[in-house]
């Protein structure tokens, strides 16, 4: 299962029925969880946690130092979940001290030329499709969906259930269960395809599009928007996920 041109260090530890490829190179304190694959010529390079069932492919780069200029070689860490597909030539930094670590969840999918900054957290379920170019300390919450051949700026957010279009700019955040296109990047409303396909109710979806009018396409504030939603909207939790993503936003949400 480990090809005899594979390079691994001998701090490094793998699971049961780990599959390393030609002139993969794994280095120290490098953890591999059971059944992932390693591709050849992928670079597993120091203080990484893979998970199991993890297939991590051809010429990807994971745990190789975050570009970042106060970076001055502190210890720092990439977790990467379970079930998770890495496609080819990804690149993952490690952390900086600011949170130590860049982490993905599990069963995600990133495809061909991802790259995942420094100090980035992306939950589970989420797909990232081909050239997805991330800077640092961007969050993307469970079960997003970001097109191809899209820029993220640092500290962005986006929200769970959010579907980001192909060749969009993102420089804002995006709320959850909402949909954003374009470059400029717009709000075109609900994710209404992705929340059938996850079977929320009837309730939820009313009462998130009640939501998302209050906010978005009424003469109100945000401020004012969000009092008047939680007023006369029912308690859901999904509505006020909606609401409080919005509250917490440090780079504006996008409209």
């Amino acid at each position: 299962m480990i090809h005899r041109t594979a390079l691994i260090d001998p701090t490094a530890e793998l699971g049961p029925d780990v599959a390393v490829g030609p002139f993969a190179i794994i280095g120290p304190r490098v953890t591999v969880g059971d059944h992932t694959q390693i591709a050849a010529h992928a670079v597993l390079e120091r203080t990484t946690r893979i998970g199991r069932g993890v297939k991590i492919g051809y010429g990807t780069v994971i745990g190789n130092d975050p570009q970042d200029l106060k970076y001055k070689g502190e210890e720092t860490w990439v977790q990467i979940g379970d079930g998770t597909i890495i496609r080819e030539y990804c690149t993952i930094n490690r952390g900086t001290t600011a949170t130590g670590k860049t982490s993905v969840g599990q069963r995600c999918f990133i495809m061909t030329y991802v790259h995942i900054a420094h100090d980035c957290a992306i939950g589970s379920d989420v797909i990232l499709a081909n050239g997805i170019q991330m800077a640092g300390h961007v969050t993307v919450e469970d079960r997003a969906i970001i097109s191809g051949l899209v820029p993220i700026h640092q500290f962005v957010r986006i929200g769970t259930y959010a579907f980001v279009g192909g060749g969009s700019r993102v420089n804002q955040d995006v709320p959850p269960y909402t949909k954003a296109v374009g470059n400029p990047v717009h709000l075109y409303g609900l994710n209404s395809v992705g929340l059938q396909r996850a079977g929320f109710s009837p309730d939820v979806k009313l009462a998130l599009k009640r939501a998302y009018r209050l906010l978005f396409n009424s003469d109100l504030t945000v401020s004012q928007g969000i009092a008047r939603a939680r007023a006369e909207l029912p308690p859901l939790p999904e509505v006020e996920k909606f609401l409080s993503f919005i509250e917490a936003s440090q780079r504006g949400v996008m409209v």
